[in-house]
């Protein structure tokens, strides 16, 4: 027999056995306190990353304390983000979810001709995305799509309080940290990336992502890391607040190894110790110019595996780093702290300072590995003579006579 309906509004639905069916916009304090058989949650994809991440926090505690209790999430691909993880553990079951994807050629009536006409009125990339399920970042991203898809992430060996590790130091091997600095008040994130410079390609050995660390207490923990990593080279960007961290790095902890800048003329801002040039600073500033280069270098060195990186946070931030009037940054509602922490690592390897403490000339290496197909691409056309447009004429003894292309030069001689 059909139970009778106690409540039924726009919010929620009740019936007289006492089960009860609520509808709530996802935040973090929308079912805090109830308790739960099924939580259903709808199109979760396009639910920005933090109020995610805050709404699991709240429900999750009253989801894991009964036993029959479900979790149900449908929703499109919207880029590689909290959605796309889940998504991707659950296919390698290191999640306790069950993944099953429909698509469009299981809907009856949709054929090969239904594709072309959808594909026609929309676009190919909608149509991956909305009816492949293909989990495909921002148009005019930074790193092309195709390479972004073929990234893969791993779970990190150690994970505390922001730090991520990957690899462990070792012994009589350089490392250099580049460091992105926000102002700890919840909404960019102080940020900085550990690569190993003793091997080619260099490999991201560790990463740090915190929101509400302290421009004076941040310094302490890029201190205690770069220690750590046999006195990891620093550069640090000094735009805002990231001055007082270079500061407090090199008086206040006088650590050594923090990398400064000088203007030198038309070459811009130079990498070294500060004993030549004008200007010298702590760190670098993020200048259109250093900021363009950043991004073409870290563009060929993702593309080309020079830089091995299994981050999904960082990850995560290359599928949103589009292109903005003339530039790169975050798509709005996303961040690219970690982005601009390898954007900075990327200028740095041109810099001759670099390639002096490394012995390292990256873009040297580039060209040589690529050489024969390069010099292939830039083969001249060949030019055959025939002699048709020269003016010639045969003498007496039958040989034949061209004009000379410099003319008639004999009025230079004594014996005309």
């Amino acid at each position: 027999m059909q139970q009778g309906v106690l409540t039924w509004n726009k919010a929620s639905l009740e019936l007289e056995n006492g089960s009860k069916i609520i509808a709530a916009s996802t935040s973090a304090s929308a079912v805090r306190g109830g308790s739960y058989n099924i939580i259903f949650l709808d199109e979760f994809a396009f639910v920005a990353n933090h109020l995610a991440d805050q709404f699991f926090s709240s429900v999750y505690p009253t989801i894991s304390s009964g036993q029959k209790t479900k979790v149900i999430i449908v929703s499109t691909p919207h880029g590689m983000n909290h959605f796309y993880k889940l998504w991707h553990d659950a296919e390698r079951e290191k999640n306790e979810y069950i993944p099953t994807e429909v698509n469009w050629w299981d809907v009856p009536g949709r054929d090969e001709v239904w594709k072309e006409q959808t594909i026609a009125n929309t676009s190919e990339q909608q149509f991956r995305v909305e009816f492949e399920c293909e989990f495909l970042g921002s148009v005019d991203t930074l790193i092309s799509p195709n390479k972004l898809r073929n990234l893969v992430y791993e779970a990190p060996k150690i994970s505390s309080k922001g730090l991520d590790v990957y690899e462990d130091v070792k012994p009589d091997h350089n490392y250099v940290i580049t460091v992105d600095v926000a102002r700890g008040v919840g909404n960019d994130y102080s940020a900085f990336t550990v690569v190993d410079i003793t091997t080619f390609p260099h490999q991201l050995v560790a990463k740090y992502r915190n929101n509400e660390i302290k421009p004076m207490l941040f310094p302490s923990i890029i201190h205690d890391i770069a220690r750590n990593y046999n006195m990891a080279y620093i550069l640090c960007e000094v735009n805002d607040v990231g001055d007082q961290v270079a500061s407090i790095l090199n008086y206040d902890l006088e650590y050594e190894n923090v990398l400064m800048c000088s203007m030198r003329g038309r070459a811009g801002q130079v990498v070294g110790q500060g004993f030549s040039g004008k200007k010298t600073q702590l760190g670098v500033k993020m200048s259109k110019t250093v900021k363009k280069v950043g991004c073409l270098n870290l563009k060929t060195l993702i593309e080309s595996d020079k830089i091995i990186f299994k981050d999904y946070e960082i990850i995560s931030e290359l599928t949103t780093f589009i292109e903005k009037r003339n530039s790169f940054e975050a798509e709005d509602g996303c961040n690219d702290d970690l982005a601009m922490c390898l954007v900075i690592y990327a200028w740095l390897v041109e810099q001759d300072y670099f390639k002096e403490i490394t012995d390292q000339d990256v873009r040297k290496r580039l060209y040589e590995e690529q050489k024969n197909q390069i010099e292939q691409d830039m083969a001249p056309f060949g030019f055959i003579e025939n002699g048709l447009d020269e003016e010639s004429f045969v003498d007496s003894t039958g040989d034949r006579w061209y004009t000379d292309e410099y003319g008639d030069m004999s009025y230079m001689w004594d014996y005309r």
